[in-house]
């Protein structure tokens, strides 16, 4: 089972604890970040980031789960998006709803932050009481795009699996930046820009230059 990366990162899992603490106002109780899985379809979710750590089957759930997936991001639907869990309306409420239910969740936003190819991370607050109208929704949500970039970071830094040089020529290959333009930029020669991205195409499992950088969005590292 993949663990989220806040597990094994003091940085993170600080950010996400003081987050959740500020947000307590609004009856927030649980916080999860999903992504995507660079190395599986456009449907496949990672749980990134959760606190508390108790709510792990649930946050899986939730990834596992079709709802505000590929056809949710495909059908133009709303960045955010604000729901009543237990709402009779859903008919079949689904695997990952029973479980937020059980734990004496009622109510849930969720913030996207589009990626390419139809990829996203999502920001999802989970509270504890339901929400008489938009007012709080809209304030939560305006509280996760202050802090995304914070969060983003963090995540980022815990999951890299690029060394600093490798990073660095596929950031200015993104930039449209051919290996001898890079290598004059960095001090170095063109065979030495190419060997760094053949390793970071490699880390990546991909097997040219634009899908690598494509993977590194996917990691939140562009």
């Amino acid at each position: 089972m993949h663990l989220p990366a806040n597990f094994d990162s003091v940085c993170l899992d600080g950010i996400m604890s003081e987050w959740l603490s500020a947000l307590g106002e609004f009856s927030v109780e649980a916080l999860v970040v999903l992504g995507p899985d660079p190395f599986a379809g456009q449907e496949s979710r990672l749980v990134l980031a959760l606190h508390p750590p108790r709510l792990l089957e649930a946050a899986h759930a939730l990834a596992a789960s079709q709802d505000f997936g590929a056809p949710w991001r495909d059908s133009d639907a709303p960045l955010v998006a604000w729901q009543d869990i237990s709402r009779a309306a859903f008919g079949d409420l689904g695997r990952w709803r029973r479980l937020w239910l059980a734990h004496g969740f009622q109510s849930v936003v969720r913030i996207a932050f589009p990626l390419t190819v139809g990829r996203a991370f999502e920001c999802y607050l989970f509270s504890a009481r339901q929400w008489p109208d938009r007012t709080e929704p809209s304030q939560l949500a305006w509280s996760a795009l202050n802090i995304w970039p914070l969060v983003k970071r963090a995540l980022a830094q815990a999951r890299n699996p690029l060394s600093p040089r490798e990073l660095e020529c596929l950031d200015l290959a993104f930039q449209g930046m051919t290996a001898r333009k890079t290598g004059d930029m960095l001090a170095c020669s063109e065979r030495t820009v190419n060997f760094h991205l053949a390793n970071a195409m490699n880390k990546l499992k991909v097997d040219n230059k634009m899908a690598a950088v494509q993977r590194a969005c996917w990691f939140g590292l562009i």
